[in-house]
């Protein structure tokens, strides 16, 4: 019989000191001054699923905020009434592609203001500005900003992440496993590290030390179809 437990451990916020900088240090030092008030740079971040995207806007937002207003948006969940520009704040934007044309039309007109209002903006999305199914006018407008693609980590970064997030849970796991995880796990990190979670759940409820039948196991929960639109960002 297994034990059921309560993961009373909190995951960590986003922020820049626990992301995996990489070959993106250049990006993370231009994120960090955007955060500062009086800079008024527009950026625009693209990658695939699971690069990071999405963890530097959050960290970006969080440093911000103890600085300037921040309004944080997602493209997929944002009306044209959300796109409010604070005065000498900054705009974040998540899924710039999946706005709907009335937010397009008002995030360009917000591009229009921003230098006037002393507005930074960030923008990310999952392809470069040109191929972005966006209107025209506003696809230039973002074609025109500080363009990133955020690079993915290699293997040993990778490795050397997932053995960070292991040790941020009490979880013990050697460098055979976690070879077995690259080699057989999906290659973007947040589904490598949700493998590690579930295994760090067998090792609880089980009152096991992490071993190579837990991580298949674990691998077998949290494998899904690559095209799954369900599978976190």
């Amino acid at each position: 019989m297994t034990q059921l437990l309560l993961d009373l451990r909190p995951n960590q916020p986003p922020s820049f000191d626990n992301f995996i900088v990489g070959e993106n240090a250049e990006l993370v030092a231009r994120l960090r001054l955007l955060a500062e008030p009086g800079c008024f740079d527009a950026i625009t971040l693209w990658g695939a699923k699971g690069c990071g995207k999405s963890h530097l806007l959050a960290a970006t937002a969080t440093r911000a905020m103890r600085r300037r207003p921040v309004l944080l948006l997602s493209g997929c969940r944002s009306t044209s009434a959300d796109f409010q520009a604070p005065p000498g704040g900054l705009l974040i934007v998540d899924d710039v592609d999946a706005l709907d044309e009335g937010a397009q039309i008002a995030l360009f007109r917000i591009f229009n203001t921003a230098r006037l209002i002393g507005l930074g903006l960030l923008l990310a999305g999952h392809k470069p500005p040109a191929k972005l199914k966006l209107r025209e006018d506003l696809r230039t407008r973002i074609g025109q900003t500080l363009i990133y693609a955020v690079k993915t980590l290699n293997d040993d970064e990778k490795a050397a992440a997932l053995r960070r997030h292991a040790l941020e849970r009490g979880l013990r796991v050697d460098d055979g496993l976690v070879r077995y995880l690259l080699a057989h796990g999906r290659r973007d990190l947040p589904s490598l590290m949700a493998v590690l979670d579930h295994l760090d759940r067998a090792t609880l409820e089980r009152k096991q030390h992490a071993t190579l039948p837990l991580l298949k196991e674990a691998l077998q929960l949290t494998l899904v179809p690559e095209d799954d639109e369900s599978h976190p960002v």
